[in-house]
């Protein structure tokens, strides 16, 4: 497997720990060599800075939804070393957005690091898409 393989296929583990509430797995996913360089920032929330506080929130978001589904795209994926950044928009379902109207979108931000145990997410960031932009 390349490495923008192995990436792509880490970060599609963070979304699909997250749609099945799988902490444990979620945990699994998440640097632990640096946790003090663990940041992470869920749409419309401030930066959370260390692995355990990132851990606790998302342990906190999956236990407050009730039905999640991710349908990503425009992912692009860039290795440099040990370090990958993979961009992505992700068309996000859940039982409000379905009620509401249909989904919702959040451009995102991944920054994964290699491990001698695989890739691990580093650095999450997602923010939701308000409009949409009007190409020339």
């Amino acid at each position: 497997m390349s490495d923008i393989e192995a990436v792509e296929a880490a970060n599609l583990a963070m979304y699909q720990a997250f749609e099945s509430a799988d902490v444990d797995r979620m945990h699994a996913l998440w640097d632990s060599v640096e946790p003090t360089a663990v940041v992470c920032v869920h749409p419309g929330w401030p930066m959370l800075r260390g692995r355990d506080q990132v851990l606790r929130s998302w342990s906190a978001v999956m236990a407050g939804t009730e039905y999640i589904q991710f349908f990503l795209t425009d992912v692009s994926v860039s290795v440099l070393g040990d370090t990958a950044v993979v961009t992505c928009t992700e068309n996000v379902l859940t039982e409000v957005t379905e009620a509401a109207h249909g989904g919702s979108s959040v451009v995102a931000t991944n920054v994964l690091v290699r491990r001698a145990d695989g890739w691990k997410v580093q650095v999450h960031h997602g923010s939701p898409v308000l409009g949409r932009l009007v190409e020339e």
